[in-house]
C-alpha cells in the first residue's frame, strides 16, 4: 500500500516528490545507490525479488524521473504479462525518446493494460510528468501534471484521482503544511527534508491502536487510511541460504540473482512475515537542475528495525545534458 506525493508548491524546488514503499519487510530490496553498468545513470533502490530487478522509484544524471505505485485489479494479468517494475526501468534505462513518445508507446502497444494494476509518473525533472495507468486506451487518458502549475498531488494503490482513500487527502494536505512551514519560518533544506520525512511517518493505524500482530489480512482495508503502515504480523523464521545474497541485499545488487538458483532460494521471502513501510524516500529537484535524493531504510534484511543513523542514503548530483 505505497504513496507517492508530488508537489511544486515550493519556489526553491520546481518538483519535490516523497515516497513511502511498503511491503512484507524481508522482501530482497538493494538500499538506493548509482546502479552499475550499463545503467551506471540510474540512482535508486531496487527489488532483488525478481529477475528484472526494477525499482519503485528512480531519477538519472540526465534527469529522468519516476515512480510507480501498484494496485490490484478484478481480472488477472496474463501468464505472459510484463513486470510493472520492468516498465519504469525501461524509462529510466533505455533510450525512450520524448516522454510524449514513451507515454504513447506503452498505452498504444497494450503493454500497460496487460501489466496489471498501476499508476505510473514520469517525465523530466522540471517539466510536465506523465501519469501512464494499465487503465488508459488512448493518450488522451493519460494525465499531465506539475511543470509550471503549482499544485500538490497524491496516489497511492488505486487509480490516480481517487479521492476516496484518506491517505492520499491527508499526504497532500500534510506535505502542502510542510511545505508552507518551511518557507514562512524560513527553514533550511535539511528541516526540510526532515519535515517531509515526518509526513511520510503520519501512523494512522498506532493511533487507532489496532492488534498489530493480527497480520495484513486483518487489517488491510485499514491501509487506505494511514500513510505509514507499522510494522503488522510477526516475524517469518525463514532465512536466507548465501550470505553473499544477504550481504548484497544491504549494499549493492552485483549479480545477485545470477543463477536460477539464487532466484529460487528468494522466492519465499516477500509473501510472509511483517509488512510495513520499508523505505521511505524524499527527492528535491533544485533550480539549475541540482537534485538530492534522501532514502530511510526502516527495517533490515532480518526484519529487524534500523538505526536512523543507519539506515539514511543521501546523495547530491546535478543533472548533465545528455550527449
Amino acid at each position: 500500500m505505497c504513496i507517492a506525493l508530488l508537489s511544486t508548491a515550493h519556489p526553491n524546488y520546481p518538483l519535490i516528490l516523497i515516497d513511502n514503499r511498503d511491503e512484507y519487510i524481508n522482501r530482497p530490496t538493494a538500499r538506493a545507490s548509482w546502479w552499475q553498468a550499463p545503467h551506471s545513470n540510474v540512482l535508486g533502490g531496487r527489488d532483488l525479488l525478481r529477475e528484472v530487478q526494477g525499482t519503485w522509484l528512480g531519477v538519472t544524471k540526465f534527469g529522468k524521473i519516476a515512480v510507480l505505485t501498484n494496485f490490484r485489479e478484478d481480472v488477472t494479468p496474463p501468464p505472459n504479462a510484463v513486470s510493472r517494475g520492468e516498465i519504469i526501468k525501461k524509462f529510466l534505462t533505455e533510450d525512450v525518446g520524448s516522454t510524449e513518445e514513451f507515454v504513447s508507446n506503452v498505452v498504444h502497444t497494450g503493454v500497460a493494460r496487460d501489466a496489471g494494476g498501476f499508476s505510473l509518473v514520469c517525465g523530466r525533472a522540471g517539466e510536465q510528468l506523465a501519469v501512464i495507468s494499465n487503465r488508459a486506451k488512448d493518450d488522451s487518458q493519460v494525465p499531465w501534471i506539475c511543470g509550471d502549475v503549482v499544485q500538490t498531488v497524491g496516489l497511492s494503490n488505486t487509480y490516480f484521482g481517487d479521492q476516496t482513500w484518506p491517505k492520499v487527502i491527508d499526504g497532500e494536505r500534510l506535505m502542502l503544511e510542510a511545505i508552507r512551514e518551511n518557507m514562512r519560518d524560513e527553514k533550511t533544506e535539511d528541516e526540510l527534508v526532515q519535515g517531509l520525512l515526518g509526513v511520510l511517518s503520519d501512523d494512522a493505524l498506532t493511533r487507532k491502536k489496532i492488534k498489530a500482530e493480527e497480520g495484513l489480512e486483518a487489517h488491510v482495508f485499514e491501509l487506505r487510511n494511514t500513510i505509514l503502515v507499522p510494522p503488522l504480523g510477526r516475524k517469518d523464521v525463514q532465512m536466507l541460504k548465501g550470505d553473499e545474497l544477504a550481504a548484497a541485499r544491504k549494499d549493492e545488487v552485483a549479480e545477485v540473482l545470477n543463477t536460477q538458483e539464487k532466484i529460487q532460494e528468494t522466492k519465499k521471502l516477500g509473501i510472509s512475515g511483517i509488512y510495513a513501510t520499508q523505505k521511505q524516500s524524499v527527492v528535491l529537484v533544485g533550480h539549475h537542475g541540482r537534485v538530492r535524493f534522501v532514502e530511510r531504510t526502516l527495517f533490515d534484511e532480518n526484519s529487524d528495525p534500523v538505526d536512523e543513523k543507519d539506515g539514511v542514503v543521501d546523495i547530491t548530483f546535478q543533472i548533465e545534458k545528455q550527449g
